[in-house]
């Protein structure tokens, strides 16, 4: 049974709740000038783009038609806001010739902005999949030549993150910009091209990495006696030890594969070979910075760079995935069809989801090179203090700091 006496209360406190919630005044008739909402985001044009081409050239209008043009405005949309934060970033690793360790943490809060954008592109695929193939049929041939191909924003946001030209797939065999007319879509493309790229720019900052330099820490000859030990302990001896043959012969084997393996890292011209083959990106002191974060992430100086890295590969792991569930609506809605643009449509669009299509995929395999917690070089006292707190000055004041302190 109810409490009258809470119920009063209640009938007493939405009547003050009320008088308090109209106690505001219409602004809009109060000032003649300024924006309203439908004009600051000029709702007329975004609303009314619409078109369906199915009423306009066919003169009965496809209800799924809407979905679809919504939906890839929508696209570009993001598209739009994810070149935005991705332009402040790669202002902000330009500003100074040595990354200001003060924009960290504003470069980790737009890097995870556009990884949640992503995110959210990646899920809007299954809105679009309530469509069914016969309801795109209705339309599509109406589309005519038009396709995603030609979305010049995906093609900008590729290079600007660094996506290489050599490594992307040939649109029935000719460059992708061919697939625009446009004299100023083609100078954009240009432009985005030959401007630094974000790989560019952290592989830059990478080379940079405190403690790589000999003066301070000299990270890679402690790194690689350390895999010495590591393959030593974990492979060599527990292979030549080993009493049964076809055991002692599986061992072996897997040791001399470890160490291959890690001796394409630790050989400056080893290393150079595998990007010559495309196996890998990063130039070596930059991939031994990459690598020095990730082992010593623990360290506070090390926090923001490794959560940077970690977005990158967020951001490269989301782009794949978006280019898979494109792939498979694809092949949902028109199977093994010639696309609207001409290309070979799901083969073609299949060939781009691998790995020649990620930007940092370096960063992905760098957990094939990280050695377990006691086989990690342990930090110099100097080294140590270094990394205990995050600093605003260049690295070139802290390499004469331990010249100092070395003569000292």
């Amino acid at each position: 049974m109810a409490c009258r006496y809470a119920a009063a209360a209640l009938e007493e406190e939405d009547g003050i709740n009320e008088d308090i919630s109209q106690s505001g005044v219409n602004r809009v008739k109060l000032f003649d000038a300024g924006y309203v909402y439908e004009e600051y985001l000029r709702l007329d044009t975004v609303l009314t783009s619409q078109v369906l081409l199915s009423e306009k050239i066919a003169g009965q209008a496809v209800h799924d038609e809407h979905l679809f043009i919504i939906t890839h405005q929508a696209f570009e949309l993001w598209f739009k806001q994810i070149i935005f934060e991705l332009d402040s970033v790669r202002d902000m690793f330009t500003a100074r010739s040595v990354m200001d360790e003060r924009h960290s943490l504003l470069i980790i809060s737009r890097l995870s902005r556009i990884v949640l954008i992503l995110k959210l592109l990646v899920d809007q695929f299954m809105i679009l999949e309530s469509m069914t193939p016969l309801d795109f049929m209705a339309f599509r041939d109406i589309l005519t030549t038009a396709s995603g191909f030609q979305s010049l924003q995906f093609r900008l946001l590729e290079n600007k993150l660094g996506i290489q030209n050599t490594n992307r797939v040939k649109y029935n065999q000719q460059h992708y910009r061919e697939a625009f007319k446009d004299d100023e879509a083609v100078k954009r493309i240009i432009a985005s091209e030959t401007e630094p790229s974000l790989f560019q720019l952290v592989e830059s900052w990478l080379q940079r990495t405190p403690g790589l330099d000999v003066a301070s820490f000299n990270f890679w000859p402690k790194y690689c006696h350390s895999v010495g030990m590591f393959l030593e302990d974990k492979f060599e001896i527990p292979a030549k030890e080993e009493k049964d043959e076809a055991k002692k012969e599986s061992k072996m084997a897997a040791w001399k594969k470890q160490k291959e393996t890690f001796e394409s890292i630790m050989d400056d011209d080893m290393h150079k070979s595998c990007i010559s083959r495309g196996e890998r990106r990063l130039n070596h002191q930059a991939f031994q910075g990459a690598l020095m974060i990730a082992l010593y992430r623990d360290e506070p100086r090390f926090h923001q760079p490794f959560q940077i890295l970690t977005l990158l590969t967020d951001i490269d792991s989301l782009l794949t995935k978006w280019r898979y569930n494109h792939v498979m609506i694809v092949q949902r809605m028109i199977g093994s069809k010639t696309g609207s643009g001409g290309s070979s449509g799901y083969l073609y669009l299949r060939s781009t989801v691998s790995d020649r299509y990620k930007v940092f995929n370096d960063l992905f395999n760098l957990s094939t090179f990280l050695l377990p917690r006691p086989y990690i070089p342990p930090l110099t006292s100097r080294m140590k203090k270094r990394l205990s707190v995050i600093r605003a000055d260049t690295d070139i004041i802290d390499q004469q700091q331990d010249v100092f302190e070395e003569e000292s």
